[in-house]
């Protein structure tokens, strides 16, 4: 496995073996670092969908994923938030809501038969292409954006009640209250505490938020209470299964016509989602100091994706992507090691399955997930920076790449073409690219005079 310096000072390496102890609030913590997104998925596309469900398929996703790498690459599979339209238009060009169920799998399994094809051109091509195609100037402010697309879905977050009446201001201090516990923890607690930031600091937001609704509710005052406790309502046993896709899924019925549809919704976004695949796994590269497009190779982690992608489908509807949050976990507690990831793993699976833990965390003020989200897509965008920051800006095939993509994905840029959205970092990823190939000319024709 090829070694380079690691862009943050690492406590454990990919094949590192922390205490059982700190492996279980690792995975903890990584699994509350991508619950948010997980979750807003199923809700997002409602039909049925539900979050234990979801839950449940991302972590038997990330278990494929780490399988196809041999344990090498430490990231998390979550709900993709690219496919939504794609699942919307499933249950939309579906004679029931059944055979809605049954398209959704068929629409996982196209997008992951892209991804299968992706991998065999790499197998048998190399990745040298690649880094020809996406050089650090291209590559790096592609990240940045990553995180710089969030952040108003950061802000969001962060000033919102989870309940009608609550004072956004209230939102924004328990949001606040939890990013700078889980600031002071990172940079002077002890070493445990620092694998463990964001659960400590969700932890003292939801006290917080628990003890201002307490006031609140004495009180009368509605403004004080952000944080909805009705999940706890509807827990009626201690273990239940989640609601399965596949087992409500109706196979008769499905056309021809419905499957064409399925395709054209599915395919393309699988195009633009092995975009965001590479930038993560570039991202990733650099914060660990190995390349991961080598070892465990690019196949392999497509492989992962693609075929984890499917199985979270099978069980919670939603198809799976490789997930930021889980790798700025990685780079900010310093925890590359993938035994964390398994544990997260199993961690998810059995969340899903105890019904007081999943109310537990949906629970969880969207304000203090907000304070979580601020440093975690923060860190994203910090990455992309220091990507390309050995990169000379004086060079106007540099200076014009970089321009495009950061205007392009701040802007928001997006492009539909009738089911199929582009979204705004592929947009930014796909026009940076051509920048940068069509401005290449300039570089040889300098070098020849």
């Amino acid at each position: 496995m090829k070694m380079e310096k690691p862009a943050v000072n690492l406590t454990y390496r990919i094949k590192d073996k922390p205490p059982f102890g700190q492996i279980v609030l690792a995975a903890i913590q990584q699994l509350l670092a991508i619950m948010v997104a997980t979750i807003a998925v199923p809700a997002a596309v409602g039909n049925g969908l539900t979050a234990s469900a979801a839950l449940f398929g991302a972590g038997c996703g990330t278990m494929i994923y780490l399988l196809f790498t041999r344990s090498a690459s430490p990231v998390f599979l979550g709900s993709s938030f690219a496919f939504i339209g794609p699942m919307l238009t499933a249950f939309g060009g579906a004679a029931s809501m059944a055979i809605g169920y049954a398209g959704l799998i068929v629409g996982a399994l196209i997008a992951g038969s892209v991804y299968v094809v992706i991998a065999l051109v790499v197998k048998f091509c190399g990745v040298k292409w690649i880094d020809k195609l996406m050089p650090p100037v291209v590559i790096g402010p592609t990240v940045a954006i990553i995180g710089l697309s969030l952040s108003s879905y950061a802000i969001s977050l962060l000033m919102s009640s989870d309940i009608e009446g609550g004072e956004p201001k209230i939102g924004l201090l328990c949001g606040l209250v939890t990013l700078v516990i889980a600031m002071l923890v990172s940079t002077f607690g002890k070493r445990t505490l620092k694998l463990i930031p964001f659960m400590v600091g969700i932890i003292g937001g939801y006290l917080l938020a628990s003890m201002l609704y307490l006031v609140g509710k004495n009180t009368g005052n509605v403004s004080l209470q952000v944080i909805d406790y009705s999940a706890f309502s509807s827990v009626k046993s201690i273990l239940s299964l989640p609601d399965f896709v596949f087992l409500r899924a109706d196979w008769n019925g499905i056309t021809a016509s419905y499957l064409l549809t399925l395709f054209v919704a599915y395919a393309p976004v699988a195009f633009v989602v092995f975009a965001e695949h590479l930038a993560d796994h570039k991202n990733l590269s650099s914060i660990i100091g190995v390349n991961l497009l080598e070892e465990p190779g690019l196949t392999n982690t497509l492989l992962g994706d693609g075929i984890g992608s499917f199985v979270g489908t099978f069980f919670g509807g939603c198809p799976n992507t490789t997930y930021g949050e889980s790798i700025a976990c990685v780079a900010l507690t310093g925890n590359a090691s993938t035994i964390s990831i398994w544990g997260a793993a199993i961690a998810c699976i059995l969340f899903s399955l105890i019904t007081p833990l999943v109310a537990f965390l949906e629970t969880i003020p969207s304000c203090v997930m907000g304070g979580v989200c601020v440093a975690l897509y923060g860190f994203i965008a910090s990455s992309g920076f220091k990507m390309f920051q050995g990169v000379d800006l004086n060079n106007n095939r540099n200076l014009y790449t970089a321009c495009v993509i950061f205007i392009v994905g701040v802007g928001g840029m997006t492009v539909t073409f009738g089911s199929v959205e582009i979204r705004t970092v592929a947009c930014a990823l796909i026009l940076g690219i051509l920048t940068n190939l069509m401005l290449s000319k300039a570089d040889k024709q300098q070098l020849s005079e």
